[in-house]
């Protein structure tokens, strides 16, 4: 996870979405959601990328537009993955940040099972991303095995994950927080009730557990892989 340096206030960007999740045929998963008003399906975050796209104003007037990641995103996603200090890439551990893992996350995009949501900034006539937030719509095989292991039962149907990261420059500035809240509301109106933190977070990370925390996440239990870790959940 990312060395966040966020400051202690909230913003107030968040849309409440009105949706549902559309499943494959077949699906485990698939059932019908009840007493809401369905007008997305995660499949639209493909066709419609707008309906979860949001412009933002950071605290220091900079415009981002968060949104999902593209076929076409390749070339920005790489460089993004590229500037990142070596500090920051050793905080994420869901996958490398090389071009090569841009590529392929560019060319295998399912909006059923995951989205990857990017906060793009404009330096002149170039799109800078500044900021890349992984979001499962189904809990990964290792964490589910761990979380049995300590008694806490996951659910593909209500529990999703997170896995967040940011420029090292855009760190404190706000923008980790208004993501968050962004996706925290698309994630209650998609009727999840729990989100799980993908592989955890370094117990050393104290800024970004701190973060963490402010969303209600809480600490289930240490792991240790490269390094000590903290599982974190929270309730939405």
């Amino acid at each position: 996870m990312f060395l966040s340096k966020e400051p202690l206030y909230f913003s107030s960007c968040v849309n409440l979405y009105k949706v549902t999740r559309t499943l494959k045929p077949g699906s485990d998963l698939q059932r019908e959601r009840k007493n809401q008003v369905m007008n997305i399906s995660l499949v639209d975050f493909d066709v419609h990328p707008e309906k979860v796209s949001k412009q933002i104003v950071l605290p220091n007037k900079r415009e981002v537009l968060l949104r999902p990641l593209r076929p076409d995103d390749a070339s920005i996603l790489g460089t993004y993955f590229l500037s990142l200090s070596q500090e920051t890439r050793n905080l994420f551990a869901p996958h490398p940040f090389d071009q090569a893992t841009a590529d392929a996350l560019c060319a295998q995009i399912d909006s059923t099972r995951e989205m990857r949501l990017l906060a793009i900034v404009k330096e002149g006539e170039i799109e800078r991303v500044v900021a890349y937030f992984i979001t499962l719509f189904y809990v990964y095989d290792g964490d589910r095995k761990r979380y049995e292991e300590w008694g806490i039962p996951l659910n593909d149907a209500t529990d999703c994950q997170i896995a967040p990261s940011a420029a090292d420059d855009y760190q404190g500035t706000g923008l980790g927080r208004m993501m968050m809240e962004h996706l925290v509301e698309l994630y209650r109106a998609l009727g999840y009730q729990r989100i799980v933190l993908l592989g955890g977070v370094r117990q050393h990370n104290e800024q970004a557990i701190g973060f963490y925390k402010r969303f209600g996440f809480r600490t289930v239990a240490e792991f240790t892989t490269k390094a000590p870790n903290y599982h974190m959940i929270a309730n939405l």
